[in-house]
């Protein structure tokens, strides 16, 4: 960590990397130590501040929540809560501690460490506190029981908490609070959580180590020590990935899948995930041809999907047939598929009387394949007779730019939090929630508002699926979005790796107190 003391870190940091990088010869020692090379460095840790997969991996085996995803389902089952009960009216929950629990410097987790976690998420108001702003209060009731009373019903309320924002911190952060920054600072590069795990050290640019949690309540892990190696250069993390110097390869890209998969050692996890590729079409602010569903759907059709995928993912995603990606309940199992149809474009555009359309396209370099993506999409729409200017620009410009709904066209990913449609449906297409905050394209229905807000304050799943499928036939008539495709989830790691369960609720996420090296 930050504060370790020079000398010492750099000799650990070096024993460690070295035993590593020396490979097969030292196969006792690595089997229980895991190298996971990252494309990367982090910038803060902070459960109530952060919300990218990318620091989540650090932090989620490092703090326990009240409930967890169970193995690869989407399901959810005790965690730090050994039970719970829901009253009638759906707005209080009541959880009861595991005993025996302790946070990484020995103090015990109580139903006051869980109130002081809430509470402080709240105050510190930042992205994760999004997910909670139904809890009108959280309360300890003795050292053992905490009670959440909600101000209006949330079904996804118990999905929420598995969430990497539902970590339990430890009270003992408060006192280490810097202008009355609730911890953050603290927060930002070390971990204060009762897992498996803690950050014992981070060497900016280099590396993340994490070690086992010596008070960790539940089964002893495996695995002792697990460092996430930054190797910025993709074709370098292969070399290592081949030579053994790292278990694991984040940053291998589309097109090494198939070559790495066949190489002695190697082996490729393919498996369908929720996260999902899609255009931005700016209704609401945009190019007012935009406001005409004619010019949308025309926009739909002359997309070559098939392409598209082929192109930027090597085969490995699936066309959307609507918001909702398949593997969530509540997706429209009959919704209608956009298919290319470059003919039909151009008799939309005509009947739209709309002629020598030229739009705006903004993406960033955040996805290694949007500069593609973008081309293509420039060339399949130029066929139907619409010019796309390309705006390569920042991450941080596009995302300004989203929010003050001053484009035209942009590409984004979206994954969902917790298992609920809502993170899709209501997130994408609530007139109240535009920009960032989820409706990227400035869409506004009333009857699709009343559809989801209907279906997000009632608990009854069936009726909530039929809402939803409701308000999905909708918005993809209207053609609210570009669907283009759902994702597959690919890792490259050794052969030896074993244990690892993808769960596409915590993607990029690993299991690391139940994984081993055989």
């Amino acid at each position: 960590m930050r504060f370790s003391a020079v000398s010492v870190f750099a000799v650990v940091g070096a024993l460690a990397l070295g035993m590593i990088a020396s490979g097969p010869a030292n196969a006792a020692i690595s089997k229980t130590t895991l190298v996971v090379g990252m494309s990367a460095d982090l910038d803060f840790l902070d459960p109530a501040a952060t919300m990218d997969n990318a620091q989540w991996k650090i932090t989620y085996p490092c703090y326990q929540r009240l409930v967890e995803y169970n193995g690869a389902s989407t399901d959810v089952v005790p965690g730090l809560a050994s039970a719970w009960r829901i009253s009638r009216d759906h707005l209080t929950y009541t959880f009861t501690i595991k005993s025996g629990q302790k946070f990484s410097d020995g103090t015990a987790v109580t139903a006051k460490a869980v109130q002081y976690t809430f509470e402080r998420m709240l105050k510190v108001a930042k992205g994760p506190a999004d997910n909670f702003t139904s809890i009108a209060s959280v309360r300890a009731n003795g050292l053992k029981t905490v009670v959440f009373v909600l101000n209006q019903v949330s079904p996804q309320f118990l999905y929420t908490l598995a969430g990497n924002y539902g970590g339990i911190v430890n009270p003992t952060t408060a006192s280490k609070a810097v202008s009355g920054d609730n911890g953050q600072a603290y927060l930002a590069d070390h971990t204060a959580g009762s897992g498996a795990y803690v950050l014992t050290e981070w060497k900016k640019g280099q590396y993340l180590k994490l070690e086992q949690n010596k008070f960790y309540g539940g089964k002893k892990p495996v695995l002792e020590t697990v460092l996430f190696k930054i190797v910025g250069d993709a074709s370098s993390q292969r070399l290592q990935l081949g030579k053994g110097e790292i278990d694991i390869a984040e940053g291998i890209t589309s097109d090494q899948y198939a070559a790495v998969a066949k190489e002695d050692g190697n082996t490729v996890i393919n498996k369908p995930s929720l996260t999902v590729d899609i255009m931005y079409i700016n209704s609401g602010k945009g190019n007012v041809a935009l406001k005409n569903k004619l010019v949308r759907q025309a926009i739909s059709y002359a997309l070559d999907y098939e392409g598209i995928m082929a192109a930027t993912q090597a085969g490995n995603a699936t066309q959307m047939n609507g918001p909702i990606p398949d593997g969530m309940w509540g997706q429209d199992p009959k919704g209608f598929q956009y298919t290319t149809n470059v003919t039909k474009a151009k008799a939309l555009l005509a009947q739209a009387g709309v002629s020598n359309l030229s739009l705006d396209l903004v993406y960033s370099a955040r996805k290694s394949w949007w500069a593609t993506e973008a081309q293509l999409i420039q060339a399949n729409l130029a066929k139907a007779g619409i010019t796309v200017n390309l705006k390569l620009t920042e991450y941080a410009t596009a995302r300004q730019l989203i929010d003050a709904g001053t484009f035209d066209l942009c590409l984004g990913t979206w994954s969902p939090d917790y298992a609920d449609p809502s993170m899709f449906m209501n997130f994408w297409f609530d007139s109240g929630n535009f920009g960032l905050a989820g409706n990227r394209s400035f869409y506004s229905n009333p009857a699709v508002d009343k559809l989801i807000r209907s279906a997000a304050s009632i608990t009854d799943q069936k009726k909530r699926t039929a809402l939803y499928i409701q308000a999905q036939k909708i918005v993809v008539e209207e053609a609210a979005y570009g669907y283009l495709y759902q994702m597959n989830y690919r890792l490259a790691l050794r052969t030896d790796v074993k244990g690892f369960v993808y769960n596409p609720m915590i993607e990029q996420i690993y299991n690391l107190e139940t994984m081993y090296k055989a």
